[in-house]
C-alpha cells in the first residue's frame, strides 16, 4: 500500500494482506512522514525527527520520564530501537555531561512528540538538532501507547523504521526477513579497542580492572568516586592478562544483546573465579555472563525491563528499592548451582535482580545502581565493592 492510499489522519485502517491496523496522527507540513513496521504486521505513520533513512532492529520500549540522552547513548541499546511511553520527549535539551559514551547507540528514538524548544541552563542543543548530528532516526506524532501495548503483548520484536519506504507490505517484509538479535554477539560492536585508565584526581585507595562489555561513564565515575583507580579492559581481554594488571578487584560491566555467545567472556569470568581471590562484582550483562560462567542459566524476557522505576525486593534488608534497569535477559532463578544465593528479586515478574557468592567475595546486580537515568537507591553498592577490596588488602 502506497502513502497515498492513506485515509484521513487519526483513522485506524486494517490492511487487507496484513490485517493489522496502521495508527496515525496530524501531520505537520513542515515535517516528512516516517513509519515504523513491526514483524507482526502493525504498522506506524508519523513524523520523521532527527536523521532521515531507514533502519532495522529490536523494538523495546523504555518507562523513564528523563534521561533520554542517556538512553541514547547506553551501549547497552545496540541494535535496538527504543520507544519512550513518557509523552513529551526533549524537554530539557541536550549537553555533553550526559551522554553514557561518545556517541548514539540506538537505530531509532521513537516518542509521541518532541520538543524542539527546550528549556534548562544546561542544554546545549535540542533533541532534533543532536539526532541529526549523530544520523539518528526520530518518530513522533503517532500513538505509542498502542506500539508499545503491542510489545507487551507480543515481546520485543523485529522491527524497522524508515522515511525512505512508504510501501507498508515491503517493510513489514524487511522486518520479518531481519535475522534479529538473538545469537548474535554485539559486545565486539561497542567495547573499547585498547585498555585505558580512569582515576581520582587525589590517591587512589584501590584498583579496578574493569572489563568493557559496553560501560557507561557514570559507572566509572562511580567507581571513581569510591576511591578507585580504574584500567578499562577489551571484552575479550584474557584472566591472564587481566591479573598481570595486579587488581584489587574486577569489574564486569553492563553491555548490550544476548550474552550466551559470549564464550570468551564467560570463559574468563569462570577463570577469573577459579583463580583468583579478590572480589568481582557485576552489572547487569556482567550479572548475567557471572551466572552463566557459574552454571546458571539464561532466559530471554518477555519484553524486558527498561526505565528507572523498576521496584526490586533486597532480601538482606527487606526493603524495596526502585532502580533503573535496561535489560532483555535474565537469570533462571531455580537454576544457581549451591554456591550462588539470590540477593534480590524484581517485584514485577520475580527476575533475579541479584546474587552473590557464598564464600567468595563475588556479587553482582541486574540493575543499574549508577543511576543514568534513574534514582539512587542502589548507589552504596560500589561502596560495598571498595569495602570487599579494603577487607581484602586487610587480610
Amino acid at each position: 500500500m502506497d502513502e497515498e492510499e492513506f485515509p484521513a489522519p487519526g483513522t485506524p485502517l486494517f490492511l487487507p494482506a496484513l490485517d493489522c491496523p496502521v495508527y496515525s496522527l496530524p501531520m505537520a507540513n513542515a515535517q516528512s512522514p516516517a513509519f515504523v513496521a513491526l514483524a507482526d504486521g502493525t504498522c506506524f505513520k508519523g513524523l520523521s525527527v532527527g536523521a532521515a533513512g531507514e533502519s532495522l532492529g529490536e523494538m523495546v520500549f523504555n518507562t523513564s520520564m528523563t534521561g533520554y540522552q542517556e538512553i541514547l547513548t547506553d551501549p547497552s541499546y545496540a541494535g535496538q530501537m527504543v520507544t519512550m511511553t513518557y509523552p513529551h520527549i526533549g524537554n530539557y535539551g541536550v549537553n555533553a555531561e550526559d551522554e553514557e559514551s561518545a556517541h548514539p547507540h540506538v537505530g531509532a528514538l521513537l516518542m509521541k512528540s518532541c520538543c524542539r524548544r527546550p528549556s534548562n541552563h544546561r542544554s546545549t542543543a535540542s533533541l532534533d538538532e543532536y539526532l541529526q548530528e549523530h544520523d539518528v532516526l526520530g518518530v513522533e506524532g503517532f500513538d505509542t501507547r498502542q506500539l508499545t501495548r503491542r510489545v507487551r503483548m507480543h515481546g520485543a520484536m523485529n522491527a524497522i523504521v524508515s522515511t525512505e519506504d512508504h510501501d507498508l507490505d515491503s517493510l513489514v517484509a524487511k522486518a520479518r526477513a531481519w535475522e534479529g538479535l538473538e545469537g548474535v554477539d554485539l559486545v565486539q560492536s561497542v567495547t573499547c579497542d585498547a585498555p585505558y585508565e580512569v582515576a581520582p584526581e587525589g590517591q587512589a585507595r584501590h584498583h579496578v580492572v574493569a572489563f568493557d562489555y559496553g560501560i557507561k561513564r557514570n559507572i566509572l565515575n562511580c567507581l571513581v568516586a569510591a576511591g578507585c583507580r580504574v584500567t578499562v579492559v577489551p571484552a575479550t581481554t584474557s584472566a591472564d592478562e587481566a591479573l598481570a594488571l595486579n587488581p584489587d578487584g574486577i569489574f564486569l560491566s553492563n553491555g548490550p544483546g544476548d550474552p550466551r555467545p559470549l564464550s570468551y567472556a564467560i570463559d574468563t569470568a569462570r577463570q577469573l573465579v577459579e583463580r583468583a581471590d579478590r572480589p568481582i562484582f557485576g552489572i547487569c550483562l556482567g550479572h548475567e555472563i557471572l551466572g552463566l560462567a557459574l552454571g546458571a542459566e539464561i532466559y530471554k524476557l518477555k519484553f524486558g525491563h527498561r526505565g528507572a522505576n523498576q521496584p526490586i525486593r533486597e532480601h538482606s534488608t527487606g526493603r524495596i528499592l526502585i532502580t533503573s534497569e535496561n535489560h532483555g535477559w535474565g537469570i533462571q532463578g531455580d537454576s544457581l548451582p549451591d554456591c550462588l544465593e539470590v540477593t534480590r528479586e524484581n517485584l514485577n515478574d520475580g527476575c533475579v535482580e541479584g546474587m552473590r557468592h557464598r564464600s567468595l567475595p563475588i556479587f553482582s546486580i541486574q540493575c543499574h545502581p549508577e543511576a543514568s537515568p534513574g534514582p539512587h537507591d542502589s548507589f552504596h553498592l560500589f561502596g560495598a565493592f571498595a569495602e570487599m577490596m579494603s577487607q581484602r588488602r586487610a587480610a
